[in-house]
């Protein structure tokens, strides 16, 4: 996600190292990228305990100025565990590439090359900028598999490796001398690793002879959990207000704010709080229930179940509990877009897409599902971000014509808010 900070794993020479990393992000006019470390250090840890340990210890390195830093303080340890997509056998590399040139290969070549490219530039380390400045065929790698078919491209292939097996000691060597490990409290790491263990799920318990006895008692108890199922659905729908009215509260991160809005789908035709393909914006909560409460000229009104969201918000009982996957972040995705599909965060833009979509949709504009469609240059790297597969040809940069259409688009969508409050 832009603006984000996230998790990683790097296979290094003492094994595997977690640490964070700041993809780029803006502020201002001003575009940063940053791991975790201080000064010329780049600090790593054996295991996620010992990095949440620092995490929430530390306040003397180089993310505590990120804005998101706040937020990954508050995270549970589970959370900070790295994903597949961030894991980056770094040792293994020469290996890797010394493998047939399949996608599935070739894709996570292109993940380890990438990394250390950017920590060999954050990090200043001239061995690395070297390496990658000095032998423009390595970006071969990041076109996917088509550079390397035939003779001329298995050829190709077998010089990137050559290249990789004679200077990737150096490149290692070069990540070993800036790497530290600072020291840790071992009662926060005692509660991280008891996070840990507890996010673990449960293996399931071993039948009871009880369970063996009978098939009727089997069915009896499969009865009563079923029951006790839907008890549990229908007490959660009870208390959820949005669920009930078939209406969802959601945010709008733009590059003048945060708005709140309303949103609902009547079939498939989504409908907003506005009028005419207008959307109305609020900037606090406050404001929001104000104009519900008073206001029956915009296309919300004719939903059936409106009239108990103008009674919730009269009564000054409405609240605005926004779920993640109504969440909308659009500042940086068109510059994220320029550095390619795998570098995006594919559920942030998804989430994008489906928001621009979806206005468009409630305007009458055709226009953002042309750009969108899966045979025009922007749909397929949008296709391709949200829906990685290795064994797919990637779309190949530049990427400067996809990203100022995607920028337009956004530009065109932040036209049709109109703040109330």
């Amino acid at each position: 996600m832009a603006g984000d900070i996230v998790p990683i794993e790097l296979g290094l020479t003492d094994g595997n190292s977690f640490t964070l990393w700041a993809p780029r992000w803006r502020e201002g006019d001003d575009e940063w990228e940053a791991f975790l470390g201080l000064d010329e250090d780049l600090y790593v840890f054996p295991g996620v305990a010992e990095l949440v340990a620092f995490i929430r210890s530390n306040d003397d390195n180089d993310l505590v100025e990120h804005p998101a830093w706040p937020t990954v303080v508050e995270l549970q340890a589970d959370e900070l565990v790295p994903d597949d997509r961030h894991t980056y056998d770094l040792i293994g590399v020469p290996e890797l590439a010394a493998e047939d040139p399949e996608p599935s290969v070739i894709a996570e070549l292109e993940d380890a090359l990438e990394i250390v490219r950017i920590l060999g530039e954050v990090c200043e380390l001239t061995v690395i900028t070297k390496f990658f400045n000095g032998n423009p065929i390595l970006g071969a790698v990041t076109t996917g598999t088509r550079n390397f078919d035939g003779r001329e491209g298995l050829d190709l292939w077998v010089r990137i490796g050559r290249l990789i097996a004679k200077h990737w000691d150096d490149v290692i060597d070069a990540l070993d001398e800036v790497t530290s490990t600072p020291a840790v409290p071992a009662d926060i790491v005692a509660v991280a690793e008891a996070e840990l263990e507890a996010a673990v799920p449960a293996e399931d318990d071993e039948p009871s002879d009880d369970d063996i006895d009978g098939e009727s008692d089997e069915d009896d108890t499969d009865d009563t959990d079923e029951e006790d199922e839907e008890d549990d659905e229908d007490e959660i729908d009870e208390d959820d207000f949005w669920a009930n009215v078939g209406i969802d509260p959601i945010r709008i991160v733009t590059g003048d704010g945060e708005y709140l809005s309303l949103r609902c789908y009547l079939g498939d035709e989504p409908v907003f709080l506005g009028s005419k393909g207008v959307i109305y914006v609020f900037a606090a909560e406050r404001g929001l229930s104000r104009f519900l409460a008073n206001a029956d000229s915009h296309d919300l009104a004719r939903v059936s179940t409106f009239d108990d969201v103008k009674v919730a918000a009269t009564d000054g009982s409405l609240e605005f509990d926004v779920t993640d996957d109504n969440i909308y972040v659009l500042p940086g995705l068109a510059e994220d877009i320029l550095d390619g599909p795998r570098r995006i965060d594919g559920n942030q833009l998804e989430l994008a897409v489906e928001l621009l979509t979806d206005a468009a949709d409630y305007a009458g504009d055709d226009a953002v599902g042309e750009a969108f469609a899966s045979t025009s240059p922007l749909g397929w790297f949008i296709d391709y971000a949200i829906n990685p597969d290795p064994k797919r040809l990637a779309p190949s940069g530049p990427f400067d014509n996809e990203a100022e259409q995607f920028r337009a688009l956004v530009h065109d969508f932040e036209d049709r808010l109109s703040t109330k409050g």
